[in-house]
């Protein structure tokens, strides 16, 4: 390929907005020269490297906004400390058909058994998947609601809570909440439901935790460290005349 083609290509991609096409142009084509390929395998080439590039850009930025506090994965979790555990349960979460079906996941159970290392694994996986995430613990979350409806700007909060695929809401239950404070985390959840997925940890049993459950969810797990269970969910009208 001469100077003068390579330099019009790595123009053209800049303008396209493929700046690695641009810097790797001449790798692309020593890899076509050695395998001798043909035009169709070469434009396979080059369009699934760049997707491939884009994707992992895309999942980085993700990362970045989702305000999860660390990026651990199931690969990481270590299911030998929790023996009554059955690990294909979590596996059965991990595909996201939960996600794809925009429903919600509990994950119950007493402190230390790892149910926010598994929820924030399911995130990483959902944004890896392509979906976009967010974590807030419910306590940060009522606190920036609260904030945000003194200041009249109530509407445009809810937004951070409403954009995302998938919202992990960590340690609910951990503190009680006032009316107004329950009105106003059920303004998230009525609206997202059948809208996106909510994974949410709670160190209540699920009738403590039960705002967050709707007929659509795919299932409540309790962490225990000795048992798992799944129950249904109750729908948003029937947890709002429950109480929170």
């Amino acid at each position: 390929m001469s100077e003068l083609v390579s330099t019009r290509i790595r123009n053209t991609a800049g303008k396209l907005g493929l700046p690695h096409l641009a810097e790797t142009i001449n790798e692309y084509t020593r890899r076509a020269d050695e395998g001798k390929m043909g035009y169709l395998d070469f434009l396979d080439l080059v369009l699934s490297e760049e997707l491939a590039v884009r994707d992992d850009r895309r999942f980085r930025q993700g990362l970045r906004l989702s305000r999860l506090p660390h990026h651990k994965t199931l690969d990481e979790y270590e299911f030998s400390f929790q023996p009554d555990l059955d690990p294909r349960k979590v596996k059965d979460l991990a595909t996201l058909s939960f996600v794809e079906g925009k429903a919600n996941a509990a994950l119950l159970g007493p402190p230390g058994v790892g149910k926010t290392h598994i929820a924030v694994a399911l995130a990483v996986g959902a944004c890896r998947a392509g979906y976009s995430i967010y974590f807030t613990s419910l306590d940060d979350m009522v606190r920036n609601l609260k904030a945000a409806e003194a200041a009249g700007r109530l509407t445009n909060k809810l937004g951070t809570y409403l954009r995302p695929g998938v919202l992990v809401v960590d340690e609910v239950g951990y503190q009680p909440l006032e009316r107004a404070e329950a009105n106003l985390v059920f303004q998230v959840i009525s609206k997202r439901y059948e809208k996106g997925s909510i994974i949410l940890t709670s160190n209540k049993t699920s009738s403590k935790a039960h705002m967050f459950r709707r007929t659509r969810a795919r299932c409540c797990r309790n962490l225990t460290g000795s048992r798992w269970r799944v129950k249904a969910a109750a729908s948003p009208s029937e947890s709002a005349q429950r109480g929170f």
